[in-house]
C-alpha cells in the first residue's frame, strides 16, 4: 500500500510539472497494450527500387513508369520486384521555393507566424493525403494511385509508397473530418510533435478517440489503391513513436490487403527490437546511408548488432544501395554524380548487405546508370541467393583491418565465407577455418568471379584491394 501511495504521488508530481505531454509523445497510452501478429508478407528480404536517392521528392508518373518498365525487362527475373515512390507525392511542387534554412530542393512547406501552412498539399475531405494530379495525371477523378499500382502489377511487380508519420498540418488547421469518427484532425493531432526534418505533418496522439480510425482510413485508401509496400518515415528517430507504429500495424491488419511495413529513419533503437519485430516487416538500422566509406564502415557494426534478429518477416534494413547515377538535378544530397564508391567498395557493400540479409533497395537512376554496374551487382544470382536464402548470418570477426562474415545454405549445409579488407591499402585477408570448425577439405567457389578456385583446407585467403571484399561458397569434399 505504501508503494502504491508513493507511485500515485510521484505521478501527480510529474503531471503537475508538465511532464505528461512528453511521456505521451514518446510512449502514448493505447487502449490495449496487447500485440497481435503482424501480416506475414516477406519470407525473404524485400528487393526493389526506391526513388529517393536519384529523384528526391520530385519524381513524376512518366519517370516512375520508365523505371518500372526497365525493372520489368532487366531486373525482375533476378528478384527485384518492388517499385517504391518516396516522399511528398502529395505536393504539386515539393522543394519549389527558396528555403534559406534547408538544402536545395528541401520539401518543407511555407508557414505563417502561427504555423499555418501557406502551401497547400493535396488532401481529401477525410484528412487523407492523395497524389498530386499535376505530377501523377492518372490519379485524377479520385483514382489516386490505383492506375499506377495496376500498371506495376501488370508487369508482375509490386507497388510501394512512402508516408510521413502523422496527419497533415493543414488538416489540423482546417479541422478536417476523420472517416469513421466524430473526431476531427484538430482533436487527434499533436502540434508539438513534429518531424524535425520535414514540417508537413503533426504527430497523432494514439490515446485520442479518432486516432486509430484515422490510421484505419488511410490504410483503407492504400489498400483500395493496391499498395503492397509502405515506407513509414519519422517513426523511430528520437523519440520512438510506439503508439503510431502500433496503429499502422493494426490498420494494415484491418485493411484486408497484405503490406510490407518498413520503418524509417534509423538508427533503430536496439532496445526496442522486440516491439519493432512484432509490428514491422523491416526497419532501418542505419541513418540515411550515402556513398562514403565512413557510413559503409559503420554499417558493419550496425548489422552485426542486429544479426540475431534476422528472420522471416523480420529484416534489419541497412538502407538503399547508392550505386550508379545519384542526385539528379543536384538533389537530394550533393551534386548530380556517379556514386563516389570505388568498385572495391561496391563489392564490400553488396557482400555485406547480402551476408546480413538486408532488404535490397536500389537508389540509383536505372536509366542512366552504366550497364556494367547493373549487370555485375544487380544480376549476380549467386550473390543475391545469399541475401534471399541463407541462414545463420553473422559476423565471425572484425578489427580495424579486416572482417569475416559467415552464412549457411540451409538445404545442403554449405557455407558462405565473406572476407573484407577494411584497410586503406591492398592486403591479403586470411580466414582460419578452425574459427568455424570447418575441418577437412572444401571445394571453394568465388561468387564474384563465378569460378571454382580449387580445394582449401585449414585456411582461406584472398588478395583484396583497399576497402574490398569477396565471398566464397565452401562445399565439403567427402
Amino acid at each position: 500500500m505504501k508503494n502504491k501511495t508513493f507511485l500515485s504521488a510521484a505521478l501527480a508530481f510529474f503531471m503537475l510539472a508538465g511532464f505528461n505531454q512528453t511521456v505521451q509523445a514518446t510512449t502514448p497510452l493505447m487502449p490495449s497494450e496487447e500485440i497481435v501478429s503482424k501480416c506475414k508478407v516477406a519470407p525473404t528480404p524485400p528487393m526493389g527500387w526506391n526513388s529517393f536517392d536519384a529523384y528526391d521528392c520530385r519524381i513524376n508518373e512518366q519517370e516512375f513508369k520508365a523505371i518500372v518498365d526497365y525493372m520489368a525487362t532487366n531486373l525482375k527475373q533476378h528478384g527485384w520486384e518492388y517499385a517504391v515512390i518516396d516522399y511528398c507525392w502529395f505536393n504539386d511542387n515539393p522543394g519549389g521555393w527558396n528555403n534559406p534554412s534547408k538544402r536545395y530542393g528541401h520539401p518543407d512547406i511555407r508557414l505563417d507566424k502561427d504555423g499555418k501552412p501557406l502551401d497547400v498539399l493535396c488532401m481529401d475531405e477525410y484528412s487523407r493525403l492523395i497524389p498530386s494530379v499535376k505530377r501523377f495525371p492518372s490519379a485524377a477523378n479520385g483514382k489516386g494511385f490505383k492506375p499506377l499500382a495496376d500498371y506495376v502489377h501488370s508487369k508482375g511487380m509490386k507497388f510501394g509508397i512512402h508516408i510521413m508519420r502523422g496527419i497533415a498540418r493543414q488538416a489540423y488547421f482546417q479541422k478536417s473530418k476523420i472517416m469513421g469518427s466524430k473526431a476531427t484532425a484538430y482533436d487527434i493531432a499533436e502540434p508539438f510533435d513534429t518531424c524535425n526534418w520535414c514540417n508537413n505533418m503533426y504527430g497523432v496522439d494514439a490515446s485520442k478517440e479518432g486516432a486509430q480510425e484515422y490510421y484505419n482510413s488511410i490504410f483503407k485508401l492504400y489498400a483500395e489503391w493496391g499498395v503492397d509496400f509502405i515506407k513509414a518515415d519519422d517513426t523511430m528517430y528520437p523519440p520512438y513513436h510506439k503508439g503510431e507504429i502500433e496503429m499502422m500495424r493494426k490498420a494494415i491488419e484491418k485493411c484486408g490487403r497484405p503490406m510490407v511495413l518498413s520503418l524509417s529513419c534509423g538508427e533503430a533503437p536496439l532496445g526496442r527490437a522486440g516491439h519493432i519485430k512484432k509490428n514491422a516487416t523491416m526497419w532501418r538500422v542505419s541513418a540515411d546511408f550515402w556513398d562514403n566509406w565512413e557510413d559503409l564502415y559503420h554499417n558493419f557494426d550496425l548489422l552485426n548488432a542486429w544479426s540475431s534478429h534476422i528472420g522471416e518477416d523480420s529484416w534489419p534494413d541497412a538502407d538503399m544501395i547508392p550505386f550508379g547515377k545519384l542526385a539528379l538535378q543536384n538533389r537530394p544530397v550533393g551534386k548530380e554524380r556517379m556514386s563516389r564508391f570505388t568498385s572495391e567498395e561496391y563489392n564490400t557493400l553488396m557482400t555485406l548487405f547480402c551476408m546480413a540479409r538486408s532488404p535490397l533497395m536500389i537508389g540509383a537512376d536505372l536509366l542512366s546508370t552504366p550497364k556494367e554496374i547493373i549487370d555485375k551487382y544487380f544480376k549476380n544470382d549467386e550473390i543475391l541467393a545469399i541475401d534471399q536464402h541463407s541462414t545463420d548470418n553473422r559476423q565471425v570477426f572484425k578489427n580495424k583491418s579486416y572482417a569475416i562474415w559467415t552464412a549457411t545454405v540451409p538445404e545442403t549445409g554449405e557455407r558462405y565465407i565473406a572476407l573484407f579488407n577494411l584497410q586503406d591499402k591492398p592486403a591479403t585477408v586470411t580466414f582460419n577455418m578452425e574459427l568455424e570448425f570447418l575441418r577437412g577439405k572444401y571445394q571453394a567457389r568465388d561468387l564474384w568471379k563465378k569460378q571454382n578456385i580449387g580445394i582449401v583446407e585449414g585456411k582461406l585467403s584472398a588478395q583484396l584491394g583497399a576497402h574490398d571484399a569477396t565471398v566464397f561458397k565452401l562445399t565439403k569434399v567427402k
